[in-house]
């Protein structure tokens, strides 16, 4: 046996590349990418790709050198997941809401020697470079243009898009990995803090989680995706590849809302939906929600989904999924996996069982809630405080150029430490009670945030809800509310406060009712904590002996 070792035939490196040869052979014919009034074939798509490859290439960028794309869910998006890797690039898929000065800082770390600029990107990119440092080096620039936005080709860019894929060589011998440990993408975490990480990811670790990801969905063949979730938040949880994997077809959109959703589920017919629960809010509140005639399959994830809003998603004909990962997963690394004979249960039972994170997917080797001191296993009591740690093949490589944050959450234990605090239930499934940052400290109590926002979810006025501490001179810290009214009731603070009373231990039940036209979120829908923790503090101490009598 000892003789039995690794030879090329056996040890070629896995990456989700192969996948589009493939997909190509089975479904030449079938639809690829739809978009307004454009449709390709998968055999188009491979085409695409391979001559878009060869442009890049053509244009000196090496193995291992980034190539950046600002731009929202069109086609060029979707190719470029393919096309920049096979020309050995490293793919950085740069969030169109962000400011200029953030993506210069993020095009000046990452180094990146190519940018793809959609359209009506274009003024921010190039604001975007004029703030690099004197006698840095500027990357090359590629329009992406759109018959529906007429922009001119200034002296900035090298090319179109479009021109890349005409003077392409379709039998480009495209870049294969060395080591299926190469780079494939870098994703900046999403900008929940003011520190923004370069996640880099392996050939094998998008392989393995794209894979991982239809298994867990139990994604049939050739479905119809909808693009609402953006391919710039962690490569769309990895479903770039995955749809070339099933020969899907992929619906892009520039921009949506509600009523963009259901007219796309009716004129495409939609199967499949990946989105944020921000967005199952909204479809479930919007004027144009209506009962489906088909049911659509939701995965959500992003931030534990308030129970209240699966139930009213579910209610309209949406299937719901509920996963959990990091931009340093890949994707979605656990999952709510379903048991028949929980279908009998109450409507409400159902959804809060739903919105429990669960156990890990087949991708991964192992998933625990650890004590963060003693890295001991929390009792599985579903009460139990534990950080949740990972292991498994489709864990980022680390940070770039950050080997201190990479060993801070990869330790010599073993495990990724995500910083998220959570429970494990008897029945082995986990749930996530905040982020470590986010757990209340009230006179010694640690109280979930996430907990409590369930609670405000279910209040009738409520649209969205999110708790942070405020400081409290006697209890330390109380908790605070900051919500928007969904216009269907009125509530005043009073109201909210006594509603939590009888829902939650004194102690959980928020000492402050904030009210706001809409909560601040990040560039991928999750509500801004940290900008309402300062708004919190900017507030100053509660009075908390007046407080302490009413407790």
């Amino acid at each position: 046996m000892d003789q039995l070792k690794p030879r090329p035939p056996n040890s070629t490196p896995l990456t989700p590349l192969t996948f589009l040869e493939r997909v190509a052979t089975i479904y030449a014919d079938c639809p690829s990418v739809v978009y307004n009034n454009i449709t390709h074939t998968w055999s188009l798509t491979h085409t695409r790709c391979l001559k878009v490859a060869s442009s890049i290439a053509s244009l000196g960028i090496n193995r291992g050198d980034v190539v950046s794309v600002v731009a929202p869910n069109i086609p060029a998006m979707y190719e470029l997941h393919f096309a920049a890797p096979m020309a050995g690039a490293v793919l950085n898929t740069i969030n169109i809401r962000l400011d200029a000065r953030t993506i210069s800082i993020l095009l000046c770390h990452s180094e990146s020697k190519l940018v793809f600029v959609d359209c009506q990107s274009k003024p921010l990119v190039l604001e975007a470079i004029s703030l690099f440092p004197p006698k840095s080096n500027r990357p090359l620039l590629v329009l992406i243009e759109d018959d529906d936005f007429p922009t001119p080709q200034t002296s900035e860019f090298i090319r179109t898009y479009e021109e890349l894929v005409e003077k392409g060589d379709s039998g480009f011998n495209w870049v294969r990995p060395k080591s299926e440990f190469d780079p494939i993408v870098m994703n900046y975490t999403s900008g929940t803090t003011s520190a923004p990480k370069g996640v880099v990811h392996s050939h094998r670790g998008i392989f393995i989680i794209s894979l991982d990801s239809l298994q867990e969905w139990l994604v049939p063949k050739q479905p119809v995706y909808l693009w609402t979730l953006p391919m710039f938040h962690a490569n769309g949880w990895s479903y770039p590849w995955g749809m070339a994997v099933v020969g899907g077809t992929n619906i892009c959109l520039r921009k949506f809302d509600a009523k963009i959703i259901y007219d796309s589920i009716k004129k495409h017919n939609v199967t499949h939906i990946c989105a944020a629960p921000v967005v199952l809010n909204m479809l479930s509140n919007s004027p144009d929600s209506k009962p489906l005639k088909h049911s659509v399959y939701i995965m959500t994830a992003g931030s534990p989904p308030p129970a209240a809003v699966l139930f009213r998603t579910e209610s309209l004909g949406f299937v719901v999924h509920h996963g959990y990962g990091l931009t340093e997963t890949g994707g979605l690394v656990v999952s709510c996996t379903w048991k028949n004979h929980w279908n009998k249960l109450p409507a409400e039972e159902r959804a809060r069982l739903k919105s429990r994170q669960g156990v890990r997917t087949i991708g991964m080797t192992e998933v625990d809630v650890v004590d963060p001191e003693s890295g001991v296993s929390v009792k599985r009591d579903g009460t139990t405080l534990g950080e949740i740690v990972l292991k498994g093949g489709c864990i980022m490589l680390g940070y770039l150029k950050d080997p201190e944050g990479t060993s801070k959450c990869m330790k010599d234990d073993g495990w990724f430490y995500t910083g998220d605090v959570a429970v494990m239930h008897p029945d082995g499934y986990l749930e996530i009670k905040d982020r470590s940052k986010d757990v209340i400290i009230s006179g010694g109590e640690n109280l979930s945030s996430v907990e409590v926002e369930s609670v405000l979810y279910t209040h009738p006025a409520i649209n969205e809800a999110a708790v942070v501490a405020r400081p409290d001179e006697f209890w330390g810290e109380t908790p605070c509310a900051f919500v928007s009214l969904n216009g269907k009731e009125k509530a005043s603070e009073k109201d909210i406060i006594e509603f939590c009373r009888a829902k939650l231990p004194h102690y959980m039940v928020p000492k402050t009712v904030i009210f706001k036209q809409e909560l601040p979120k990040t560039s991928t829908g999750k509500i801004q904590k940290f900008v309402l923790r300062d708004i919190a503090k900017s507030m100053g101490k509660t009075g908390s002996l007046i407080k302490m009598s009413k407790m």
